[in-house]
This record gives C-alpha cells, sequence and structure tokens, in this order.
C-alpha cells in the first residue's frame, strides 16, 4: 500500500467518525447510510478490527420487525437535511428512512469475520439472524420472477441511473410540494440528479409515508416497481456469503440455500437478449430499461458468469481511463458527471474486480483494480469521478472511497 495514502484513507475514516457510525461525508450526507456503513466497516477492519464490528452491529440497530435494514438511520438531528425523518414518518427502532439499500452487509461481513475468527465469533452468532430475516424480507417483498426489484430509484443505491427512466416517466408528482434539496447546496447541480427526478423522488416517499410503510399495502397498485441487475446480484452473492457464516454458528441453511436457487432463475429474467446484456426490467408495466450500467457488470459478483458480459466489458472499458462507467459511455443518456448517468464509482469497480477474480477472469480484475488504484492515486477520496478524464465529482474525503482503497484498491 501506498503509506500516504494508507494515512490519508485511515483519516477520512477516523474523521466521519461520529461514534459507533460513520457518514459518507460531512455536510452532504450527515447520518448513516446503509451500504456506505458496510463498505466503512470493510474499511476500518483493516486496522480496527472491533470498530469494524461497531459499525455493523450499529447498523442493525435500526433493523425493522419486519427484518427490513432501512436505508438511512437518523441517529441524531440535523434540521437542514431533506428528506429527514419528519419526511419519511417512520416507526423503526431508530428514526429512518422507510425503503432498504443493496445488502452488500453478510459479504463485508463474511470478510471481517475471516480475519480474525476466533475474535469475530460472537458477532456473526448474533448477526447471522438479523442477515436472515433481512435477507427474507427481500425474497419476500421485493421479488418478481426471482429478481429483486426496488420501489424508490434511491433503493437501488443507483438513484438517477438510466435504468428507472421508463419507468419513472410514468408518474406525475402531482401535489408534490415546495421543498429545499441539500444536496446542490454543497455540490454542483450538474453532477447531481435534476428537480424533475427529485421531484417523483419525494412524491414516492410521501406516497410510503400515506400507507404507514405498509408492505402489503405498498405492494398494491405500485407505481414504481423495477426489477434491478445490482440489487439481484448483490443479494445473490450475500446469500451465498450468509449460508457459509450461517453454516459456521449452526444456524439452518436450507431456506438460504433455496433462496439463491431462486434468485439464479431470477437473474436470467434480467438478460436482454437484443442489448447483449443484463438490463433492468418495469416488474409492473414490462419493457426494459434499456440501459447497460456499472450494474449489468455485477454478474460475475453474484456468480453468474456470461461470456458476452465479458466482451461488452472490454468495450465500456476501452472506452473509459479509469474503471468501469456507470452507464455505457457509448449510451445515448450517458453524462460524464451526472451522478449515475456515466461517472465511475470506486465502490462498484470494488464489487464487479471482486466478481471477476471469484469467477476467475484473474486478467480483467488486475485491470479493474488497477485503474481503480491509478483513479484514487491521481485524483483523491471524491465520491464519484468523471471517467474520461478522472476528475472527482460529488462529495470529497468519501468514506467508502477511502474504505476501498485501504481493503482493495491500494493492496497489490
Amino acid at each position: 500500500m501506498s503509506e500516504p495514502l494508507d494515512s490519508a484513507a485511515k483519516a477520512i475514516l477516523h474523521g466521519n467518525d461520529k461514534g459507533g457510525y460513520t457518514v459518507p461525508t460531512a455536510g452532504l450526507y450527515p447520518y448513516q447510510w446503509n451500504w456506505d456503513s458496510m463498505f466503512a466497516a470493510w474499511g476500518f477492519s483493516t486496522f480496527d478490527i472491533p470498530r469494524a464490528w461497531e459499525e455493523v452491529e450499529t447498523l442493525f440497530t435500526g433493523q425493522w420487525p419486519s427484518g427490513m435494514v432501512p436505508h438511512i438511520l437518523f441517529h441524531r438531528p440535523d434540521p437542514g437535511y431533506f428528506p429527514g425523518p419528519d419526511v419519511w414518518g417512520c416507526d423503526g427502532p431508530v428514526p429512518s428512512s422507510g425503503i432498504s439499500q443493496p445488502p452488500v452487509a453478510a459479504t463485508f461481513i463474511r470478510k471481517i469475520w475471516e480475519q480474525d475468527p476466533e475474535a469475530g465469533r460472537a458477532h456473526i452468532e448474533r448477526l447471522v439472524p438479523q442477515l436472515a430475516d433481512w435477507h427474507r424480507w427481500f425474497m419476500a417483498w421485493r421479488t418478481d420472477r426471482g429478481a429483486v426489484f426496488i420501489t424508490h430509484p434511491w433503493e437501488a443505491g443507483r438513484d438517477n441511473a438510466p435504468d428507472w427512466d421508463n419507468a419513472m416517466a410514468r408518474i406525475d408528482p402531482v401535489g408534490v410540494g415546495e421543498y429545499q434539496r441539500r444536496d446542490t447546496a454543497h455540490v454542483d447541480a450538474s453532477m447531481r440528479p435534476t428537480k424533475e427526478d427529485y421531484d417523483r423522488y419525494i412524491w414516492l416517499v410521501q406516497r410510503g409515508r400515506r400507507l404507514g410503510w405498509d408492505d402489503a399495502k405498498m405492494a398494491e397498485d405500485p407505481p414504481f416497481r423495477v426489477a434491478d441487475p445490482g440489487m439481484t446480484f448483490i443479494l445473490l452473492r450475500a446469500n451465498r456469503d450468509l449460508e457459509a457464516l450461517a453454516a459456521e454458528v449452526g444456524h439452518p441453511t436450507d431456506e438460504i440455500a433455496d433462496w439463491t436457487r431462486v434468485l439464479e432463475d431470477g437473474a436470467e429474467t434480467l438478460w436482454n437478449e437484443e442489448l447483449g446484456c443484463y438490463d433492468s426490467r418495469d416488474a409492473v408495466h414490462g419493457g426494459w430499461g434499456e440501459s447497460l450500467s456499472n450494474a449489468s457488470f455485477l454478474c460475475w459478483y453474484g456468480g453468474v458468469d456470461r461470456p458476452e458480459m465479458l466482451r461488452q466489458l472490454d468495450r465500456v472499458m476501452s472506452k473509459a481511463r479509469y474503471g468501469v462507467a456507470s452507464y455505457d459511455p457509448d449510451g445515448a443518456k450517458f453524462d460524464s458527471k451526472r451522478y449515475w448517468r456515466g461517472p465511475i464509482w470506486g465502490i462498484m469497480n470494488t464489487l464487479i474486480g471482486l466478481g471477476l477474480s471469484q469467477c476467475g477472469h484473474e486478467e480483467q480484475a488486475r485491470r479493474v483494480k488497477a485503474t481503480t488504484r491509478a483513479l484514487i492515486e491521481d485524483h483523491g477520496f471524491a465520491e464519484y469521478f468523471d471517467p474520461l478524464n478522472g476528475a472527482p465529482a460529488g462529495g470529497g474525503r468519501f468514506t467508502w472511497t477511502a474504505a476501498i482503497w485501504l481493503a482493495w484498491a491500494g493492496r497489490e
């Protein structure tokens, strides 16, 4: 590892540490975000394993009785943030949002545990039942034909990806009212979702609040339900890791193995033959997202291997200097600066690289890792980056970018 960058990454994790949990970055994101926090735990585990376990267990203090783990936990008041807990109107054990986020937790919990199995055993004994409850919630309330769907773009973690454009266009955000965004006060608006996007995001939040975030009521006549390659492949990998952890502590594994088989079949319902890739699918109205995204390349992370995807990866990486663009650079909607419509995300490069290695594609895995390492060496620890020139974008001193440097990109 590069010592100066190693020290800088640790300083970012310490600087964003709020006592038991980290925020993604100061100002822009002042709370605990679900998958951000799990990347943070993985980063902490490279130099402070007890602090890593504290991060994980703080996240699970917010788990709902249904098993759902929210995408934001509002541990401390921050009146300037929108939409805050008063807008979500949830009734969980910790003030929170009403939706979830990509379930990377089981995978990173396994990675943390493997570094010191004896010290971690008590943690996984507590966490395996909680993880199983969360995965069971996904299987009960977020699957269509075996693929995982989202009920809000924020649930995928890829807020304004082109994948959702067709389904979101059907929503008329009537009555959403006036509001003041936090993100555009901290970051250039050209790098963020548009107001038209945001109106629909808030309209979906308001609908959930009216329905009391009741899963059964939310499932009736849904305005937005899109099956997502990212969520499907991430849960598929998480199930495999959960099964290994469950076996270690004597927790039943048959149900988990059944979920994995369902998701393996479901992943194939996301293959868009015409586009030649895994693609999002509208589970309400039918039709494809027509989007080759970085989530499409999580197939290997989920343990699903197709030679067509290797060819797509080679083409996409030939267009971008530093890794896998969040949307096809040859696509009509490509925007090199706007959030999930083109920029490079180090965390997605990481998951793609881990998956490639897992499936035996070591040459491609090394290439993704090397470009991510160069990106951080050249341009720092930003939230995301312009895929054409590497220019940093979004928030700075970002937790998950520092974490992946420590745990993956900065390691030989």
